[in-house]
C-alpha cells in the first residue's frame, strides 16, 4: 500500500512539474505556427477521381507518401528512390527532396522537378513540362489547361508556351500602366491579374493606369544613402486609378479591351468566363459602391452584350465571389449577395433572370466547396451552427434541402474528393487541437485519421472560455477570455483588452486557442494577466447590418459595444479596474487611440500598431466604402481626424508603425505624434524598419516583447 501511494505521489508530481513549464516568447510567437502548433498530416489531400487520400510521414529523417482509403487503411505509397526510379527515363533527374506534389488535379501528379513545373503520368511514366524554369522566375506567373504561360516581364504582359515562341502582348507597361496585376488595392476579392478562359485559349487580364494618382514615399533605409521608392496611393476623396480588362485569344494572338464604358473610375470586379467562353462576366461597381451591374461582354468583339441585373444598396454593395456556372446546366449559375442581410446563394439564368434563392436564413455562406459527382450538389461552408463555427453541408439544387455533413460545434475545413463522395474534414475547439476525419458523404460514416495531442500540455496556461454579451442594442457580442495560470478568484488581477473592431475580421472563433494564431494570449495569461477579447459591430460573418452599423462614423458603435465588454469586466471581483490596457492593430490601433481619447480614465495604457488616424489619409476603395468621400461626409471624417484631438489624451499610448507600410502609411501616426509635440502631449513611438504593415519573421517576437513591456511597466501594481 505504501508503495502505490508513492507511486501516485511520483505521478502527481512529475505531471505538476510538466504543467508548470512558462511559455518564452520565441514559443509563443514563433514556435506557436510549428513545434508547439497541433500535430497535422502535411499536404493532405485526396487522389484524383478516387476517395483515396495520400500525405507525407516522416520516417527515419525521410519524407514519403502514404495512401489510405475507407476500406482498406494506410499503406506506403511513394518514396523518393521510387519517385527518382520513374524520372530517370524522363531526363528531368534525380531529386534530393520529395517534392510537395498536387495529386488532386489530374490524374497526372504535378510537381516541381530542377525547377521545371511538371505534369507526370505515373503509368506511361512520362513528362509534361508546364511551366519551365526560365519562366518560373517571372512576375504573375500562370499556366493555362492548354499549355500557355501568361508573365510579366519589365511591366509588359507576354503569353509563351504550347510549342510558339513568346508573344509580347502589351507595349506600354510601365510603373504606371500596370497589366496583369491585382488591382483596386485588393478589395472586392481581387488577388490577381489573369483570366486562364475554361480552354485555356483564352486570357482576360486587368489593365490599369495609375498615372493620374499621386506618387507616395516609401523610404528604403537599408540603403546609404537612403532610397526613396515612390508608390501609387489613392486617398479617399482624391482621383482614383482607371482599369480596363483586355481579352487576348493565344491561337489568333488578337487582342481586345471590353468595353466597359465610364465613367473611368468604377471598379471592374468578380470577372468570371461562360462554359463556352464567349462570353467575359464582370461585376461593375460605381466609385460610390452602392450600384452593382453584373454586365456580359463579348470575348471576341469587347462589345458589352447586356446587363444580368443590377444590385444596390442605401450603404454599400461588396461584391466579393465571381459567378459560377453550374455543371450539369451551362444555362444557370450561381450568384452570391447578402441582400437579404446575410450572404446567401441565388440562382440565376443566363438572361439574369432570378429562378431562386437557394439558401436562405439568419446565417451566412462562407464557402462553396464545389459540386458533386453528378453536379446535382453543391458543398457549403456556412455559419448555421453558430457565428463562431464553420461547418460543411450540402445543398441539392433543385430542393433546397440542406443536409449537414460534419458535425459538432466546431470549426471545420474540409477538402472534398472529386467524385464528391468523401471528405477529408479538419476540424478543432477550444478543448481540441486537431482531428482530422476521412467521412463518407453519403452514409456520415467517419474514419478518424488524427487526434493531435495537446502541444501546450506541459506548460502552465489560463483557462479560456468563450461567451456572449447582450450590447444596447440587443446583439449578441462574442466574447473571449483567458484567466491566468492559476487563477485565485480571491485575488485582482491586471487586464489586457486585444480587439479589431473593423469589417472582414473576426477574432473570436471556437477553435484551438479560441481563433487567435499564436499564444501571446497565454503568454500573458500564464504572467498573471487576465485577457479579453470581443468582436463589435463592424467585425465579420454577423450579417448585413451588424456590419454596416459603422457607416459614415467609423468607430461609434464599436466603441459602445466596447463599453458593454468593460462593464462586464468592471462586475467580475477578481478584475483591477484600476489596471487595465488595451491594444489593437491596423482597424484596431485605429479603435484603440479612437477610445483612449474619447473615454479617458478606461485604460491606464494602450498600444496601437499601424494605427489609421485620420480617415482621409486612407485609401479610395476601403475608405470610401465605409465612411463615404470627404466630399459627401465632412462631419464623419472631422470626428474620426485623431491627429485634432490629441489634447484629450490622458493615459500612456504607445504608437508602432512598419517603416515600410504601404496599407497605412506612416503620415498616420507621424503626423499624431506632431501633433502631440504641437499640444505638449506625451506618447511613445516605436517602428520597424524592413516591415510593411504587420511585423512578421524573427521579429515578431521582438514587437510582441516590446507591447509586453509596455505593459508590464505601466500596469504595475503600485499599492
Amino acid at each position: 500500500m505504501k508503495k502505490i501511494f508513492c507511486s501516485l505521489f511520483l505521478v502527481a508530481a512529475i505531471a505538476a512539474t510538466a504543467q508548470n513549464k512558462m511559455l518564452s516568447m520565441e514559443d509563443a510567437m514563433l514556435k506557436a505556427r510549428t513545434t508547439l502548433a497541433p500535430e497535422n498530416l502535411k499536404q493532405l489531400q485526396f487522389v484524383y477521381g478516387t476517395g483515396d487520400y495520400v500525405y507525407l510521414k516522416k520516417n527515419a529523417g525521410n519524407e514519403s507518401w502514404v495512401k489510405g482509403n475507407a476500406t482498406i487503411g494506410e499503406a506506403p505509397f511513394l518514396t523518393l528512390d521510387q519517385l527518382n526510379e520513374k524520372l530517370r527515363s524522363t531526363g528531368y533527374g534525380d531529386l534530393k527532396a520529395m517534392p510537395a506534389i498536387q495529386f488532386n488535379r489530374t490524374a497526372n501528379w504535378i510537381f516541381t522537378a530542377n525547377g521545371n513545373k511538371i505534369s507526370f503520368d505515373p503509368i506511361a511514366n512520362k513528362a509534361t513540362t508546364i511551366l519551365p524554369k526560365e519562366l518560373a522566375g517571372k512576375e504573375n506567373v500562370e499556366e493555362s489547361s492548354a499549355g500557355f504561360i501568361a508573365y510579366l516581364d519589365e511591366h509588359n504582359l507576354f503569353v509563351a508556351g504550347n510549342g510558339t515562341a513568346a508573344s509580347k502582348v502589351t507595349n506600354d507597361g510601365s510603373r504606371e500602366i500596370v497589366y496583369a496585376s491585382s488591382v483596386h488595392r485588393d478589395e472586392f476579392g481581387i488577388s490577381k491579374g489573369t483570366f486562364w478562359s475554361n480552354s485555356g485559349k483564352q486570357l482576360a487580364f486587368y489593365r490599369m493606369d495609375q498615372s493620374m494618382v499621386a506618387d507616395y514615399p516609401i523610404v528604403d533605409w537599408s540603403k546609404t544613402p537612403a532610397v526613396n521608392e515612390n508608390i501609387k496611393y489613392p486617398m479617399a476623396g482624391g482621383k482614383s486609378h482607371q482599369v480596363t480588362v483586355g481579352v487576348y485569344n493565344a491561337v489568333s494572338k488578337s487582342l481586345v479591351y471590353l468595353k466597359t464604358g465610364e465613367p473611368a473610375d468604377q471598379y471592374l470586379t468578380n470577372i468570371a468566363w461562360s462554359p463556352d467562353d464567349k462570353y467575359v462576366f464582370i461585376a461593375v461597381l460605381n466609385r460610390q459602391q452602392d450600384h452593382l451591374w453584373l454586365n456580359q461582354y463579348d470575348a471576341s468583339t469587347g462589345d458589352l452584350v447586356k446587363t444580368l441585373f443590377e444590385e444596390t444598396d442605401d450603404k454599400y454593395v461588396e461584391p466579393l465571389v465571381p459567378m459560377l456556372f453550374l455543371e450539369n446546366d451551362p444555362g444557370k449559375f450561381i450568384w452570391q449577395s447578402n441582400r437579404d442581410g446575410w450572404n446567401h446563394l441565388y440562382l440565376y439564368d443566363i438572361s439574369g433572370k432570378l429562378i431562386r434563392q437557394i439558401t436562405k436564413g439568419e446565417w451566412e455562406v462562407l464557402e462553396v466547396k464545389g459540386f458533386d459527382e453528378k453536379g446535382e450538389n453543391i458543398f457549403v461552408v456556412t455559419t448555421q451552427e453558430s457565428p463562431v463555427s464553420k461547418r460543411l453541408s450540402q445543398v441539392n439544387l433543385k430542393t433546397n434541402v440542406l443536409k449537414q455533413i460534419t458535425k459538432g460545434n466546431n470549426v471545420h475545413n474540409a477538402q472534398i474528393s472529386s467524385d464528391g463522395k468523401y471528405i477529408l474534414d479538419t476540424y478543432s475547439n477550444t478543448t481540441t487541437p486537431r482531428i482530422v476525419e476521412l467521412t463518407n458523404v453519403k452514409t456520415g460514416k467517419a474514419t478518424v485519421l488524427l487526434q493531435a495531442a495537446n502541444p501546450l500540455n506541459e506548460y502552465a496556461v489560463g483557462q479560456l472560455n468563450i461567451f456572449t454579451l447582450k450590447n444596447k442594442t440587443g446583439n449578441d457580442l462574442y466574447c473571449r477570455l483567458y484567466k491566468p495560470a492559476g487563477f485565485d478568484s480571491t485575488k485582482k488581477y491586471p487586464v489586457i483588452v486585444y480587439w479589431y473592431g473593423g469589417p472582414h475580421a473576426q477574432l473570436i472563433l471556437n477553435s484551438w486557442n479560441g481563433g487567435a494564431g499564436d499564444y501571446w494570449f497565454q503568454y500573458m495569461a500564464e504572467r498573471g494577466y487576465v485577457v479579453f477579447t470581443l468582436d463589435t459591430r463592424g467585425s465579420d460573418n454577423r450579417g448585413k447590418a451588424f456590419e454596416q452599423s459603422i457607416f459614415r462614423r467609423a468607430g461609434d458603435v464599436q466603441m459602445e459595444d466596447m463599453m458593454t465588454g468593460i462593464d462586464y469586466l468592471g462586475q467580475q471581483s477578481y478584475i483591477d479596474k484600476e489596471r487595465m490596457g488595451l491594444f489593437g492593430w491596423s482597424y484596431g490601433g485605429f479603435m484603440t487611440t479612437d477610445f483612449m481619447l474619447h473615454h479617458p480614465g478606461v485604460f491606464k495604457a494602450a498600444v496601437a500598431g499601424g494605427p489609421v488616424m485620420n480617415w482621409s489619409w486612407y485609401e479610395i476603395m476601403y475608405g470610401e466604402r465605409y465612411m463615404d468621400s470627404p466630399q459627401e461626409n465632412p462631419e464623419g471624417y472631422a470626428a474620426t481626424d485623431l491627429t485634432a484631438q490629441v489634447e484629450k489624451l490622458k493615459g500612456k499610448l504607445l504608437l508602432i508603425h512598419g517603416l515600410q507600410d504601404p496599407v497605412v502609411v506612416q503620415q498616420h501616426s507621424v503626423n499624431f505624434v506632431k501633433a502631440c509635440i504641437d499640444k505638449g502631449v506625451q506618447v511613445d513611438y516605436m517602428i520597424y524598419p524592413g516591415h510593411e504593415h504587420n511585423v512578421t519573421g524573427k521579429d515578431r517576437a521582438h514587437l510582441y516583447q516590446k507591447v509586453t513591456d509596455y505593459f508590464m511597466q505601466n500596469l504595475a501594481d503600485i499599492k
